[in-house]
């Protein structure tokens, strides 16, 4: 047995599929792909798949870590080819290797994240006063949860969870390259564009594009 990592694409249509479908997806996928993968022990065995980081949904990413196991020494690269052809339109295998980092080590994840507002002067003032917002160490967001079985609200702080952000316009879209807190309580980029913009005042189409992973030396998440 090995432990084998594929690097997921999902963008398009595909970034409406919840992380349980695409559980499921993957699921029916490597079994038409014929690999042969492991099983877990116990009472209900069932192919181990294991996605490191779920994905939001309506969010898109170059690619999403899936740890498989395997019981012979197939090729990454014939790995790659057979999930490829069957997978649905909008996901896609871009990479495979042995597991080289541990999930625990992600800590940070990049993101490619675009407003698209009514005017120039709106990207303009966005950019502006989002960048005095975040520096500022004040930004706070209402984030929903669970408590046992009450649901709860709780203010977040924004800003310990920003490490970095940049800020840019291209015509009347407002655009942030942000690297975010993962793994351990991460700040799921929805919610810091959601807090900006009612702080701001403003009401754009927001889209979020997950580029990469870090551990907590910045170092990529391989």
């Amino acid at each position: 047995m090995r432990a084998v990592r594929l690097w997921i694409k999902k963008e398009g249509r595909a970034k409406y599929i919840s992380h349980l479908d695409m559980n499921r997806c993957f699921t029916r996928a490597v079994r038409r792909a014929g690999l042969n993968l492991w099983y877990t022990e116990g009472f209900n065995p069932h192919p181990y798949l294991n996605f490191l980081t779920p994905l939001s949904l309506g969010q898109e990413s170059d690619g999403e870590p899936l740890d498989i196991r395997i019981e012979d020494d197939m090729p990454d690269a014939e790995i790659q080819r057979r999930m490829n052809a069957v997978l649905p339109e909008g996901i896609s295998v871009v990479r495979v290797h042995e597991a080289q980092s541990k999930a625990a080590q992600i800590a940070f994840a990049r993101y490619s994240i675009a407003v698209d507002l009514d005017s120039a002067a709106a990207a303009e003032r966005f950019c502006a006063e989002a960048g005095a917002l975040l520096r500022s160490g004040e930004l706070t967001a209402e984030k929903t949860g669970k408590q046992g079985r009450r649901k709860v609200t709780k203010q977040v702080q924004i800003c310990d969870k920003v490490r970095e952000a940049a800020f840019r316009t291209d015509g009347t879209c407002a655009m942030l390259e942000a690297v975010l807190q993962s793994g351990n309580e991460p700040l799921n980029p929805a919610l810091l564009v959601d807090a900006l913009q009612k702080a701001i005042g403003t009401q754009g189409l927001v889209r979020i594009r997950r580029r990469a992973f870090y551990d907590a030396d910045m170092h990529p998440f391989v």
